[in-house]
């Protein structure tokens, strides 16, 4: 899978690639800008693909791409979640690292943006499988202390920790409650709805948890959902010169 594409010299393409058992790596795909050449409409974020490649250096040259399957189509915000998820795997995922479990979830991922399914409980889950996958991830069914977790109870994240909150008057951190917390720990099995007041505490912890390990660089997808949000025409989100 292409996670990125960006122009290179006159009439090829740099690529950002994700590939089961190699992981991410760069790639030139020579001449893929040329008129009448079919690579540059086959390499495109969300589309599978068999590719072979050469190369003694970091950035190696694609020699051989074909399609896998159909492109997994994903529209208005559901594009924006896939942008997404592209730049979470660059931004998180070492080169030449393999992460086949993280492939796995990341194609589960746009096939379920692709067929219309929760775009909050989706990126909600694909973030929390991926951070457990890379070493990152939070137990959300005990607190720090080795208590369970409960429906009822109002918690803080803060400085890597879930506490119990006790009083509304206590400061920093994120407020989530229990059953924000039992209700994405269930988000695994699928099927599970979160409410509005839910979304907004499991988007806030997330983030809260994602962005230890970002390299202190805002994501420029944030700024995509803010254009769209604005009601920028599709086709300009689209074209966005960084995806």
């Amino acid at each position: 899978m292409v996670l990125h594409r960006r122009d290179y010299g006159d009439t090829s393409l740099l690529l950002e690639v994700f590939a089961l058992g190699r992981g991410r790596f760069p790639a030139i795909a020579k001449g893929a800008r040329r008129p009448r050449q079919p690579l540059s409409a086959l390499l495109q974020p969300f589309q599978p693909l068999w590719l072979g490649a050469v190369g003694r250096g970091e950035v190696l040259t694609l020699t051989r791409v074909e399609a896998a399957g159909p492109a997994i189509a994903l529209q208005d915000d559901a594009l924006l979640c896939g942008f997404y998820l592209n730049e979470l795997l660059v931004r998180l995922l070492g080169r030449e690292d393999p992460h086949d479990a993280v492939f796995a979830l990341y194609h589960a991922a746009l096939v379920a943006l692709g067929a219309g399914a929760s775009l909050d409980a989706t990126l909600r889950r694909f973030e929390l499988q991926l951070l457990d996958e890379l070493g990152y991830g939070l137990a959300l069914d005990v607190d720090a202390a080795g208590a369970p977790v409960v429906s009822g109870r109002q918690y803080r994240f803060q400085t890597g920790q879930l506490q119990s909150a006790h009083g509304e008057g206590e400061e920093g951190g994120i407020r989530v409650a229990g059953a924000t917390l039992l209700a994405l720990r269930s988000l695994g099995g699928g099927g599970v709805e979160l409410t509005p007041s839910q979304r907004r505490e499991a988007r806030a912890l997330l983030r809260a948890l994602l962005e230890p390990h970002l390299g202190g660089k805002p994501l420029r997808t944030r700024e995509l959902f803010r254009r769209w949000n604005r009601g920028e025409p599709a086709s300009r989100v689209r074209s966005h010169p960084d995806h």
